[in-house]
């Protein structure tokens, strides 16, 4: 049995305490949060939860096993240090931090400490990405061309962070694994319409390694829910909506190739283009934070994060830091990690 504390009891947090409360191999022993309404509408549908307003009492508790970080972003180095020095495992919501400095460090004191270090990028635990992640490693697609996902709504607005470390987050994420990498240069345009300085819409371009291309379009101000990724492979292409429960993903036997030919007056491109059928494999769906804390609690017990880990999660923040300078620079390319 792992005895869970969750950290944060604003929008997130109240997930992952029922999560973990109905799963057989965890228990939610503590909550922490700053904001004492919050804690009594935890302890009232949770009373035998200990509930307290210092985060520091549950993390240095020795009844406490693994740690749940849902709090701001910017609070998610502080407390995930303080965590892994006391022997905690951590589970930390997206992003891991803000600077990749600080998920360096973060990383090292995980293998210093033997203490695991998970975040939760919850769409890699979507059960429609999962089969998208099958059908390219299988090489269906062929060889990646490029991707796109658009991932828009009216809200919610945050003011810890911008939208690209708020949303964009997780289609970074997801086609980092994907792709199995990080990309090397990276472009961002994006703006300000609400609150000076922070980004409520951006449009991301990324270059992959084996000459993969991306883009991203993210934003609080859309009158629409979308949430799409499209596919490109020079076999066949795909796209996934997360809005389509039943078929969420669908495979496209068509694309086009181009071939150079020679004649008697010089070299024209012939193209062949190709048009099938489409096909919507079988998605077996379940809620996405319930197989991620599973997946959790299995890594604790086996000792080594599979999916999700530190180091993968250092990757998305460098490609954030990255995007951010961007953004600062009016959209010139930066070098990822640079």
């Amino acid at each position: 049995m792992t005895r869970i504390a969750v950290i944060g009891c604003g929008h997130w947090g109240p997930n992952h305490i029922r999560v973990f409360n109905n799963l057989p191999d965890s228990k939610v022993c503590a909550v922490a949060d700053l904001d004492e309404q919050r804690l009594r509408r935890v302890g009232g549908m949770y009373p035998s939860v200990r509930c307290e307003q210092d985060y520091q009492r549950v993390v240095t508790d020795p009844n406490i096993d693994a740690v749940v970080i849902a709090t701001p972003t910017q609070t998610h180095y502080q407390i995930a240090r303080e965590s892994l020095l006391a022997g905690k495992h951590v589970l930390c919501e997206k992003p891991l931090c803000e600077q990749s400095n600080h998920g360096k460090e973060l990383v090292e004191l995980s293998h210093a400490s033997g203490c695991l270090l998970m975040v939760g990028h919850v769409f890699l635990f979507n059960a429609g990405i999962a089969k998208l992640k099958g059908i390219i490693d299988a090489g269906e697609l062929g060889a990646i061309q490029y991707l796109a996902a658009s991932r828009t709504n009216l809200g919610p607005i945050r003011s810890d962070v911008n939208v690209a470390y708020d949303l964009a987050t997780h289609d970074v994420s997801i086609f980092n694994w994907l792709l199995g990498g990080e990309p090397e240069l990276v472009s961002a345009m994006g703006a300000s319409f609400l609150q000076p300085g922070i980004e409520d819409v951006v449009f991301i371009s990324a270059k992959y390694p084996h000459n993969a291309v991306a883009n991203i379009q993210a934003s609080w101000l859309d009158p629409k829910k979308v949430r799409q990724i499209t596919i490109v492979g020079n076999r066949c292409m795909a796209t996934w909506d997360d809005l389509q429960s039943t078929t969420p993903v669908a495979i496209y036997d068509k694309g086009v190739n181009a071939v150079q030919d020679y004649g008697d007056f010089g070299e024209f491109l012939r193209l062949s283009m190709w048009d099938g059928d489409v096909r919507m494999p079988k998605v077996h769906s379940d809620e996405p934070l319930k197989c991620q804390a599973i997946e959790f609690l299995k890594y604790v017990q086996q000792g080594r994060v599979e999916r999700s880990d530190g180091v993968f999660a250092l990757g998305v923040v460098k490609v954030l830091e990255a995007v951010t300078a961007s953004l600062r620079l009016n959209g010139s390319p930066v070098r990822v990690g640079s």
